[in-house]
């Protein structure tokens, strides 16, 4: 499965401008890619406070995302401000290449951010199939909690993270996206932004694809909008874990 990930700017609140940009973007990868992965609320940036931008599954970011799934024949991961139920939500989606998609909330919620003042947490794992591979998304802040991430008896092959983590904090990302390769025998993508943010916050990247021994596929260039794709392979992930079968001394466990 051919993955890309986009390292960006994120203009503030400007979902016109992010969309229009995005658009380019994803025309210029059709026919070389499966699948995109995007930041974190790649359409705003995290505008946690701002829920005027919030937009139920019938808004144009959907639709929009929809659209460019079917018309340039690939997967799109990210999230975005939901509302439902009169609720608000990080929103982290997946849409096919026919259009189908696939969501699941936020976890755990940015305290020192206020997040938790303004969203709901999710409840839900999101795992897919798609190529071949069982993809697990999750959303930033949640790379700080494995018992959410944990990989019980293989269940995905794939983990993948958008992110606005912040430059500040930028060594903790680079660890823990290690960590989670490692702990659960699988391949880890963590897109993150770059630039500065209307809060006046910088992030300058470290987006990452790496193995399941926390190897470097993709690395990025920092402070430095990016695109790069790699070509990941579900057989030698399998025979790897065959041959050195952690997951099957793992703990069993609910989550609750």
């Amino acid at each position: 499965m051919r993955v890309s990930l986009i390292q960006d700017n994120i203009h503030w609140a400007d979902k016109t401008t992010n969309l229009r940009k995005t658009e380019v973007q994803l025309a210029a990868l059709s026919g070389s890619t499966d699948l995109v992965v995007l930041p974190e609320m790649y359409t705003t940036g995290f505008c946690v406070d701002q829920l005027f931008l919030a937009e139920d599954m019938e808004g144009e970011t959907v639709k929009t995302l929809i659209h460019w799934a079917t018309t340039y024949h690939l997967a799109i991961a990210g999230s975005f401000i939901a509302v439902e139920n009169n609720k608000y939500f990080n929103r982290a989606f997946f849409v096919f290449a026919d259009g189908r998609i696939e969501i699941a909330d936020k976890r755990h919620l940015f305290t020192m951010g206020g997040e938790q003042n303004y969203f709901s947490a999710g409840d839900k794992h999101l795992i897919v199939n798609y190529c071949g591979f069982n993809i697990c998304l999750l959303v930033c802040y949640d790379i700080r909690f494995p018992v959410w991430a944990r990989n019980l008896n293989n269940a995905y092959d794939l983990l993948i993270y958008v992110a606005n983590f912040p430059e500040k904090r930028i060594s903790d990302w680079d660890i823990l996206l290690q960590a989670r390769a490692v702990e659960n025998q699988t391949y880890i993508c963590g897109v993150n932004r770059v630039g500065d943010d209307g809060a006046g916050i910088k992030y300058n990247g470290h987006s990452a694809l790496l193995d399941y021994h926390a190897k470097p596929l993709l690395t990025f260039p920092e402070n430095e909008t990016s695109i790069q794709t790699c070509e990941i392979m579900l057989e030698p992930l399998e025979q790897y874990r065959r041959k050195f079968a952690v997951w099957k001394d793992a703990d069993q466990f609910e989550i609750k």
